[in-house]
């Protein structure tokens, strides 16, 4: 049975003294990407914690907070059947009882691509993640590739402050047509949707160049970035042969997609 609490004192009685918890921090609107963290939490065999909270701070003025999807019950339908120990739901009261006077500050590596377009969205989110980091006791926590820059910012969090939690980076989950899985899919019409396979068949060519040829031609989608950086978010030298990463970000219809790909 999955406990459904919503403040950390309930959330305590759920798992008692648990030495080690697995976290997986969501907005909800739960998916079969979101389901692929659970599945690699339960493996370290601790208590899992799924959090579900909307939160403000990540959105900025005139994006879809209030027009995205809360569903709370189906969401904990889907986390009793891969056997979750907790939801954790918290009201915005209860993340932020005094209003968000006290946030963390990305530093450079959140000021480009996403950063760029979405300048708050960064220091909204690592700001929650610390919160559910200490409110949850974690010990591990899983997030998808998916977000990939959210991922290196979050991994810097935890080493510049010393966060005692160690974060498990997951592989994207894609739907059939290739699309990177994302709660914001739901927003897509047919159509839209067959205009985004388009994202991940660009990242498919490794080749910016090629990439960059095969988005501008598409009809119904806008990009904002496209970019080639090391794993760490840095520029790219000229000549440099290492690992890298390419990401793009784009829309299509209403709806903003991102999507990366490891090179």
């Amino acid at each position: 049975m999955t406990a459904l609490t919503h403040t950390p004192s309930e959330l305590r009685s759920a798992l008692g003294a648990a030495p080690s918890i697995s976290l997986v921090p969501t907005m909800g609107a739960l998916h079969e990407g979101h389901l692929s963290l659970v599945r690699q939490a339960t493996q370290l065999g601790a208590p899992v914690v799924v959090s579900i909270f909307v939160n403000p701070l990540q959105f900025a003025a005139g994006e879809d907070l209030d027009a995205y999807p809360r569903t709370l019950d189906e969401d904990v339908t889907l986390l009793e059947g891969e056997g979750v120990d907790a939801v954790f739901a918290p009201s915005v009261a209860t993340m932020y009882p005094y209003g968000p006077r006290t946030t963390i500050h990305p530093g450079p590596a959140g000021t480009i691509l996403e950063g760029a377009s979405r300048p708050t969205h960064f220091s909204g989110v690592l700001t929650v993640v610390a919160k559910l980091f200490s409110l949850t006791r974690a010990s591990d926590a899983f997030f998808g590739e998916k977000d990939y820059q959210q991922l290196v910012l979050i991994r810097q969090m935890v080493a510049d402050l010393n966060l005692p939690v160690t974060i498990h980076g997951c592989p994207i989950v894609r739907e059939e047509s290739g699309l990177a899985m994302s709660s914001r899919n739901r927003y897509l019409s047919p159509e839209d949707a067959e205009v985004a396979r388009v994202l991940s068949r660009a990242l498919a060519t490794k080749d910016p160049v090629r990439a960059r040829s095969l988005l501008d031609a598409t009809p119904g989608l806008t990009l904002d970035y496209l970019a080639l950086t090391t794993p760490e978010l840095e520029a790219v030298p000229e000549g440099y042969e290492g690992p890298a990463r390419m990401l793009v970000a784009a829309r299509v219809g209403t709806t903003r997609l991102i999507d990366n790909v490891a090179l």
